[in-house]
């Protein structure tokens, strides 16, 4: 999987976050990866269907990018959960006239996702986690959101 379909899966199990207990993201992770592995299964028996194959296919197996998606965003979460007081803490510094309890939950984990990028991944830089956050909250978002998320990060790298 590339870097930004994890960097999507990672924003879709952190968006949990605010909803379950921390101790119950691993299951949470586990279960968001089940659902991604059934749906890639039944595309596979319609695509078969659609070629006339009656029953399951004889090959129907996850292909290893599946394994190595999951260890990549899992990893990624379980670094970035321990931090999201800090994260919002650092928010709740930069953003005037608001703090983290008034920011809809998508822009919020956008800004988590990406702030913990542009703090702790010195494999991203802060140019590649901005630009990445604002597509993110142009997909998931409202429709201001991604310049909303623009300004915010914006203010951590002056």
């Amino acid at each position: 999987m590339s870097r930004r379909a994890n960097r999507e899966k990672v924003f879709q199990v952190l968006f949990s976050a605010d909803y379950y207990a921390p101790e119950e993201m691993g299951e949470q992770i586990r279960l968001f990866f089940a659902d991604e592995e059934e749906r890639f299964f039944e595309k596979k028996m319609e695509e078969a269907e659609e070629k006339g194959v009656k029953g399951a296919p004889e090959e129907l197996i996850l292909p290893a990018s599946f394994a190595k998606s999951r260890e990549e965003v899992t990893k990624r979460v379980e670094s970035i959960l321990p931090r999201i007081p800090e994260l919002d803490k650092k928010l709740d510094e930069k953003i005037d006239g608001w703090d983290t309890t008034r920011i809809g939950r998508v822009e919020l984990t956008v800004l988590r996702l990406a702030l913990y990028e542009m703090l702790y991944d010195d494999e991203i830089s802060e140019a590649v986690a901005i630009n990445e956050a604002v597509e993110i909250a142009k997909k998931y978002g409202q429709e201001k959101s991604s310049e909303f998320i623009n300004g915010v990060l914006a203010k951590f790298t002056a």
